[in-house]
């Protein structure tokens, strides 16, 4: 399960304290302010339509018709009789009453001693009340709008619109906040392969300042110690390739006799000279080299031809197969996985095949040999690791340990497993995006 982002986590923390310090707010308005308005307005209409009904009733007869028409004009209030409806006129029972409807019905009751109900008309914009004064029987009818707006809307309103408001800060200024942390964020793992990431701004808020300080001056302490690394690691295998020729050369010149022992020491020359040649391959394959387009139907068949036996090794996957690969270090980890299976497969047939899923790739080279045992396989991955110490194969010792350290600066996964009958599979998993934004180059 995917964690919620610092954004998500935040809005999240935001929204739930906003809903409760607005509930609570909500709930005093509502007891303190909403319905003592209400109240306040539905008895005022009460009083109005009370009043106007006493009035009608005790105007004489012939002025009655002046005074509806100034009601209906300056207060959009209707009198009539009741039985001048006419029974086909629908009049029904108002179901949806509001806060102020309720309120209005229980003052008009309270006002003229009887129980009076809210009535919907022919016009839905018009609310009616049966009221009877003495012996007039009458129905007084205003518009729906004269009670003015609706207290719990307005509130429930004000309560979203602010917290939409709220919301659309806090994503702003959250947002702000997780884009800088995405880019330290970025930037850490092309260190952690050994790039070097572009510098951060140092702008913000004290802290995040502070943050980006401290990485950038790291991210540069730690691309100086590779580099120095490198060139160190460069020099001193230059520098031994020279005393090695002399000595080679040295026992070249002796005389015969100490044959048995002159070989052995050439041996081992042989030796020193292989593991300084690894130093110096892994040395340049650690400096900087560009990601571009490159098609590995040609690349691996290419680094298959140029193995030691290459005859014994089968070869296939899809043609083409173009992705942007840094593509020596790609050749490099291939052609020491390569020897490693032809070296331990016991003489029988390498298989080295790739597939492209997703825009990515893996390459599986498969052998027959002894195979692993699963507690050892990331172990071989160190240096000058050994499965049996006293066992001597021509080997520098350092073929995995390369492999390991070209895939971790490229952000490329190689792993060890079983193969279906027995022997050894390695795989190199190499993901679609291969240059992470902002990365001013390959490893260094």
């Amino acid at each position: 399960m995917r964690s919620i982002g610092l954004v998500g986590r935040s809005l999240a923390l935001l929204l739930g304290a906003f809903v409760l310090i607005q509930g609570l707010a909500l709930g005093l308005a509502w007891t303190q302010v909403i319905r003592p308005l209400s109240e306040q307005a539905a008895d005022e209409m009460a009083a109005r339509l009370v009043l106007a009904a006493q009035t009608w009733v005790e105007l004489p007869p012939e002025t009655r018709t002046d005074f509806e028409n100034e009601l209906l004009a300056r207060h959009d209030l209707v009198i009539e009789p009741r039985l001048a409806t006419g029974p086909g006129v629908p009049f029904q029972a108002h179901g949806a009453n509001t806060l102020l409807d309720t309120a209005l019905e229980r003052a008009l009751s309270t006002r003229v001693g009887q129980s009076v109900q809210l009535r919907l008309g022919p016009d839905p914009d018009w609310l009616w009340a049966d009221i009877d004064m003495g012996p007039h029987a009458l129905r007084v009818g205003f518009l729906h709008a004269r009670l003015g707006f609706n207290a719990l809307w307005t509130g429930v309103g004000f309560f979203v619109s602010s917290a939409l408001l709220l919301m659309g800060l806090a994503t702003l200024l959250v947002g702000r906040l997780a884009v800088r942390l995405r880019a330290l964020s970025v930037s850490a793992q092309v260190v952690g392969q050994g790039g070097n990431p572009l510098h951060l701004p140092e702008t913000g808020p004290r802290e995040l300042v502070d943050l980006t300080r401290t990485f950038n001056r790291m991210a540069g302490e730690v691309a100086a110690l590779l580099e120095n690394r490198t060139v160190l690691l460069a020099g001193i295998s230059h520098d031994l390739r020279t005393p090695l020729t002399r000595l080679r050369l040295a026992l070249s010149l002796l005389p015969p006799g100490h044959s048995e022992r002159v070989q052995q020491m050439e041996a081992d020359v042989t030796q020193m000279n292989r593991l300084i040649g690894d130093m110096l391959v892994l040395a340049r394959d650690l400096q900087p080299e560009s990601a571009s387009a490159c098609d590995l139907a040609i690349l691996l068949p290419q680094t298959v031809a140029a193995c030691a036996e290459p005859e014994r090794v089968q070869v296939s996957g899809p043609e083409p197969c173009v992705r942007v690969v840094a593509a020596s270090p790609l050749r490099r980890i291939v052609a020491n996985l390569l020897d490693n299976a032809l070296r331990h497969g016991g003489g029988a047939a390498v298989t080295l095949h790739w597939v492209s899923p997703e825009e990515g790739v893996r390459i599986q080279i498969c052998d027959q040999g002894a195979g692993i045992p699963p507690a050892e396989r990331e172990a071989v991955f160190r240096p000058f690791y050994r499965r049996d110490a006293a066992r001597t194969d021509g080997g520098s010792g350092l073929g995995l340990a390369i492999v390991r350290q070209l895939a971790n600066a490229y952000g490329w996964r190689v792993s060890l497993a079983e193969r279906a009958g027995g022997g050894l599979c390695a795989e190199i998993e190499i993901p679609p995006s291969q240059i992470p934004q902002g990365q001013t180059g390959g490893p260094g």
